[in-house]
């Protein structure tokens, strides 16, 4: 085992993100997974920077379940435990369990997942990473009980042509199971 994976990087949790504030330890999550924002850098060129590295509740909570980081509270600097991330990350939304497990899913397959925001959706998903490739997907989580409003599924199939992805709204079952599909636009 090499040092940059035996190292378990520590974050500090600051509202709702933590930051890795030791570069030696943030670096090796970013450059082996594109793990987090480099504070201060919008687009990194290089996985080499001497800036902390923010990472978002998701990421803290997918983190510590590998055992790569552990993250600290910043009120008693005790450890936080994979449930307490979770239960933090519910206090900011109340889907974001089913997101930690779509997220959690995109990763285990070897997927690098960035926020989705600048296309109005949960993640990009990228097949090696920003700046190597374009994201080929773009996932939206939707809680089963809430349900697929047509004119979401227009607005997705729209924007997803538009930026040349494919769009996929995953849901979690309530047997745990994640359920995908896979909209393309077609013109007649």
């Amino acid at each position: 085992m090499t040092e940059e994976t035996s190292t378990v990087a520590i974050a500090r949790l600051v509202g709702d993100r933590a930051i890795v504030w030791n570069p030696e330890q943030g670096m090796p999550l970013y450059k082996k997974g594109y793990f987090g924002q480099p504070v201060g850098i919008r687009k990194p060129k290089s996985s080499v920077f001497d800036k902390p590295l923010e990472l978002s509740l998701l990421e803290c909570a997918y983190l510590t379940k590998t055992g790569r980081t552990q993250v600290l509270d910043s009120k008693d600097n005790h450890v936080l435990t994979l449930d307490e991330i979770l239960e933090l990350g519910l206090g900011t939304s109340e889907d974001f369990k089913d997101r930690f497990l779509v997220y959690s899913q995109l990763r285990e397959l070897g997927y690098i997942v960035r926020p989705g925001l600048k296309f109005g959706t949960d993640f990009a998903v990228y097949e090696k990473g920003p700046g190597l490739d374009h994201a080929p997907f773009l996932v939206h989580v939707i809680p089963q009980k809430v349900g697929v409003v047509p004119l979401d599924i227009v607005r997705a199939g729209r924007l997803a042509t538009s930026v040349r992805k494919r769009f996929i709204i995953a849901t979690v079952k309530d047997n745990g199971e994640i359920a995908h599909y896979s909209f393309a636009w077609h013109r007649p």
